[in-house]
C-alpha cells in the first residue's frame, strides 16, 4: 500500500473520538470504524430498504445494502489511488445511508412532513444521529463512537440551525470549510453509484429502454464503443459491459482532475483541504455528462408512474404509521415505548429504522388486521 499523502486523514491528526478508548491492537482507527458499521444493526437494515425499486418488486435491484457497497468500492478505490486513507473512505461510505427511511426519498418527505414542526427529518443527519446515539451495543457509551472524521464525512448536508447544535461537527457549515478528501470522495462515489447502477436497475425493469438512453450522451458514447469492439453483444452483456465502462470512464476522469486539482491548490495538510474549495471533482465535460444522465434518470425513471404509484403507496404507509404511533404510543414496541417520553423524534427514529417489508407489516397489523 502506498505511503499516505501529508493531507490525508490519519490516526495520527484525527480529532479522535467523543469518549476516549484504548487504541486498536491489530487495526487502525478507522478500520476499526469500519467494523463498527459492518456490525451495527442499522447496516444490516440496509438490506430490505428501498433504493428505487420497493424491495418486494424482484431480487436483483439494488437496495440500500447494495448500493452503499457499491459505493465503498468506488470512493476506496479512488482513495488509494490519489494515497488518501481508503479505510476512512470506505467508513463512510457504509454508513451513509444508515439514516434513510423505508421506501427511498419519498419515505424520507413524508417522514419530514410528519416532523415540520419538531425539528424535521434529514436522512443525513439521522445516520449521524444513529452512529452518535441509537445504536446500543457499548457498555461505555450510546452509539458506536466513531472517530469524528468518519462522522464529518456522514453528515454530507446540514442546515446552519442544526450545524450550531453541533458544535465543532457542524462548524464547516457555518464557515466555508471543507471536510476531508476522504469524505469528498464519498460524495462523488455516491453519485457514480447511484447514477450508474439505476441505469442497469432501469433497463433491467423495463420502464427505460436502450432506445431512450441513445440520447445521453455518457451512455451513447460508451454502448458505441462496446458495438463496435463485440459487434455481436446485445442483451445483459451489453448494458453490462456499457455500465462497466461508463464507470471506469469517470473514475479514471475524476482521478485525473482531482489530482490537478490537489496540486495546483499546493496543499500539505489536512488543514490546508479544509481550508481549500473542494478538490475531489470532475473535468467540466464529464461532469455535464452526469448531470445530463441525472436529468434523464429523473424525467424517466424517478418519475415514471410505476415508480410513483409504489412510492405513494410508502409515502401513506409513513404517514399513517406516524400518526398512529403518535396518538397512541402503547402501539409501539416495547423499546420505543420507553424512549416515547422523547416525543415525536422517538416516533421518527422507530419508523425511519424500519425496513420496507416491516413497514408494510406494521401497517397492515394496524389497518387492515385481516389481510394479515
Amino acid at each position: 500500500m502506498p505511503e499516505l499523502a501529508s493531507y490525508a486523514v490519519g490516526d495520527h491528526n484525527s480529532k479522535g473520538r467523543a469518549y476516549p478508548e484504548p487504541p486498536p491492537k491489530v487495526r487502525s482507527e478507522f478500520q476499526r470504524d469500519r467494523d463498527r458499521i459492518v456490525h451495527s444493526t442499522a447496516f444490516r437494515r440496509l438490506e430490505y430498504k428501498t433504493q428505487v425499486f420497493v424491495n418486494h418488486e424482484g431480487d436483483l435491484f439494488r437496495t440500500r445494502l447494495t448500493h452503499s457497497i457499491e459505493v465503498a468500492q468506488i470512493a476506496r478505490s479512488v482513495a488509494r489511488a490519489l494515497r488518501l486513507n481508503d479505510d476512512l473512505a470506505e467508513a463512510i461510505a457504509l454508513a451513509h445511508d444508515l439514516g434513510h427511511t423505508p421506501f427511498g426519498h419519498a419515505g424520507q418527505d413524508a417522514l419530514n412532513a410528519c416532523m415540520k414542526d419538531h425539528g424535521g427529518f434529514e436522512h443525513n443527519l439521522q445516520s449521524l444521529r444513529i452512529v452518535d446515539a441509537l445504536e446500543e451495543r457499548y457498555a461505555a457509551f450510546d452509539g458506536l463512537n466513531l472517530m469524528f472524521e468518519t462522522r464529518e464525512g456522514i453528515l454530507k448536508h446540514c442546515p446552519p440551525e442544526r450545524a450550531r447544535e453541533l458544535g465543532a461537527l457542524g462548524a464547516r457549515f457555518l464557515d466555508d470549510r471543507r471536510p476531508s478528501l476522504e469524505a469528498q470522495i464519498c460524495n462523488v462515489a455516491d453519485e457514480i453509484a447511484y447514477n450508474n447502477h439505476d441505469v442497469d436497475d432501469g433497463l433491467r425493469s423495463g420502464l427505460i429502454t436502450l432506445e431512450q438512453l441513445e440520447a445521453v450522451s455518457l451512455f451513447a458514447r460508451h454502448a458505441a464503443e462496446t458495438r463496435a469492439e463485440f459487434p455481436a453483444i446485445a442483451g445483459r452483456r451489453l448494458i453490462h459491459e456499457t455500465v462497466r465502462r461508463m464507470i471506469d470512464a469517470q473514475v479514471t476522469d475524476l482521478l485525473a482532475e482531482s489530482a490537478r486539482r490537489i496540486a495546483a491548490a499546493g496543499v500539505a495538510t489536512l488543514d490546508d483541504v479544509r481550508r481549500a474549495p473542494a478538490l475531489i471533482a470532475f473535468t467540466a465535460p464529464m461532469h455535464d455528462e452526469n448531470r445530463a444522465l441525472k436529468r434523464f434518470l429523473r424525467g424517466a425513471l424517478y418519475s415514471h408512474e410505476r415508480v410513483l404509484r409504489e412510492t405513494d403507496k410508502g409515502r401513506r404507509v409513513i404517514e399513517d404509521l406516524f400518526r398512529a404511533f403518535s396518538a397512541d404510543p402503547g402501539l409501539l414496541p416495547l423499546q420505543s415505548q420507553a424512549a416515547s417520553a422523547r416525543g415525536p423524534r422517538a416516533v421518527a427514529d422507530h419508523i425511519a429504522g424500519m425496513t420496507d417489508r416491516y413497514a408494510i407489516s406494521e401497517h397492515r397489523r394496524l389497518f387492515a388486521p385481516a389481510q394479515r
